[in-house]
C-alpha cells in the first residue's frame, strides 16, 4: 500500500465516521434548546402522583432522561439519589423521566425502598422529544423560570466534586466556590 493511498483510506475513514456521527447530533422534534424555556408537559407519574412540568418552576430544576435497558443510566441512579441528599439539594428539584415504552418496565428499574427522587414516563415522546433525549442518559440542569442552562448527555457521578461544582456554577454563578 502506497502513502497516498493509505492517507485516501485514513481520509474515507474519518469521512465515514463524521457521516455515521451526525445523525447522532440531530436534534429531536421539537427539541428546546440551551437558552430556551420549557413548554408545558403532562407526565405521568412513576413512583408518585401524575405532574406537569412546568409545575416545578419557582427553583432550580434538575431533569434526569434515562431508560431501564440503559446501563449507563441504571449506574447514575445512585448517585442521583445521593445527590438529592446533598446539603445543597433543598435549594434544588431533581425529577427522573424514563423513556420506556411500558410503565411495568420502568417500575421495575426503581428500587421503591432506595428512589426519593419523584419519577414519570414518557410514553407518547413528547417530552424525549422537547428535551432532545436522542442520547441516554440525558441530565438537564434548569433555572428557575424554567429556561434550559445545560444538558449533559451520558452517565457521570452526579455527587463527584465536579458535578456538584458543575451544579454550583450552573444555578448560582455569583457563588460556584461554595454556598
Amino acid at each position: 500500500m502506497t502513502p497516498t493511498s493509505l492517507a485516501r483510506r485514513i481520509a474515507m475513514a474519518a469521512l465515514l465516521g463524521a457521516c455515521i456521527c451526525l445523525p447522532l447530533a440531530a436534534k429531536t422534534p421539537g427539541e428546546v434548546e440551551v437558552g430556551q424555556l420549557l413548554r408545558e408537559a403532562q407526565m405521568q407519574g412513576l413512583n408518585g402522583p401524575s405532574a406537569r412540568l412546568l409545575s416545578f418552576k419557582g427553583r432550580p430544576l434538575v431533569i434526569n432522561v434515562w431508560a431501564s435497558w440503559c446501563g449507563p443510566c441504571r449506574q447514575e441512579m445512585a448517585s442521583l439519589e445521593r445527590l438529592a441528599w446533598w446539603d445543597e439539594a433543598g435549594r434544588f428539584t431533581i425529577i427522573g423521566i424514563s423513556t420506556d415504552d411500558y410503565v411495568d418496565k420502568a417500575k421495575a428499574a426503581l428500587n421503591p425502598d432506595k428512589t426519593t427522587i419523584r419519577h414519570f414516563i414518557d410514553k407518547q415522546l413528547e417530552l424525549e422529544n422537547m428535551l432532545g433525549a436522542n442520547r441516554l442518559p440525558l441530565t438537564l440542569l434548569v433555572d428557575a423560570n424554567g429556561k434550559v442552562l445545560d444538558k449533559i448527555v451520558g452517565a457521570r457521578e452526579w455527587d463527584s466534586p465536579e458535578s456538584l461544582a458543575l451544579i454550583r456554577k450552573t444555578f448560582w454563578p455569583g457563588k460556584a466556590k461554595g454556598r
